[in-house]
């Protein structure tokens, strides 16, 4: 059983992982095994990675790359294929989210959230594919989203992008499964990240923030999410324990999506 869930000899990709979830699911990764690489924008996020990696005792390798640049995609991929080796894993996980009324949002700025939510995804999957294709076996793991299946207001680009990139990974894993090659989602709930520390800050008068009571409140486990949550979740879907699993979104939201709310009193 253990050897099942085994990620020894296997070299991982999880984008925008330089800190928060893409950093927890790296890091479970690497403790089943896995030699982890990642990327991110700047050279300055890619050497605070590095730290936390190395801190964590984990040798990590770290570029700067955009991943909705085709072609930076292409050459960090031949560059990592060159030196490390054939990527067996990758996990979409650069994202950005623009909380803007969607009659206050602009095409362009409509256009970047897709364009880093669900372009870029397609443009790391398509990298990646072919060498997985000859060898014969591959993991690719989509950070989805509450909002692949709910809308919320001032969400409309993020939703639809998360909506989208549902869709993406089964038609990989319809596209690719005969290849062996399993396509699944990760949609997390509300995690407490540094990001969203801001939303469960105790008020001035010492009660929860209002958007802290209200992620309470919907939530059956009665608590946010921690990184760590999303760890035993990464490493079953990359690892063999899951190769009959193809094309599936497992949400990990402490019952969110299962649960219609408290009757008012």
């Amino acid at each position: 059983m253990a050897n099942m869930f085994s990620l020894e000899g296997k070299i991982a990709l999880v984008t925008g992982a330089s800190y928060g979830i893409g950093f927890a699911i790296a890091k479970a990764l690497s403790e089943a095994g896995a030699k982890i690489v990642f990327n991110d924008l700047k050279q300055e996020f890619v050497d605070k990675g590095l730290a936390s990696y190395k801190e964590a005792g984990i040798d990590a390798t770290g570029f700067v790359c955009d991943v909705t640049d085709e072609n930076a995609v292409n050459a960090m991929v031949k560059k990592i294929e060159e030196e490390i080796g054939i990527i067996d894993i990758l996990v979409n996980n650069a994202g950005i989210i623009k909380r803007i009324p969607m009659t206050e949002m602009t095409a362009d700025e409509f256009r970047q959230v897709i364009d880093v939510d669900l372009n870029a995804p397609f443009i790391c999957a398509k990298a990646v594919l072919p060498s997985m294709i000859k060898k014969g076996h591959g993991k690719i793991i989509n950070i989805c989203s509450m909002m692949s299946e709910l809308g919320r207001e001032t969400v409309s680009a993020y939703a639809a992008a998360k909506g989208g990139l549902k869709m993406l990974t089964k038609n990989i894993a319809s596209e690719y499964g005969e290849f062996n090659i399993q396509c699944n989602g990760i949609g997390p709930g509300y995690i407490a990240t540094p990001q969203t520390a801001p939303l469960r800050e105790t008020q001035p008068d010492g009660s929860r923030h209002p958007f802290d009571s209200f992620i309470i409140a919907k939530t059956p486990a009665a608590r946010w999410g921690d990184p760590d949550d999303l760890a035993g979740p990464a490493v079953f879907l990359a690892s063999d324990a899951s190769n009959f699993v193809n094309g599936h979104i497992l949400y990990v939201d402490g019952g969110i999506l299962a649960y219609i709310g408290k009757q008012p009193k």
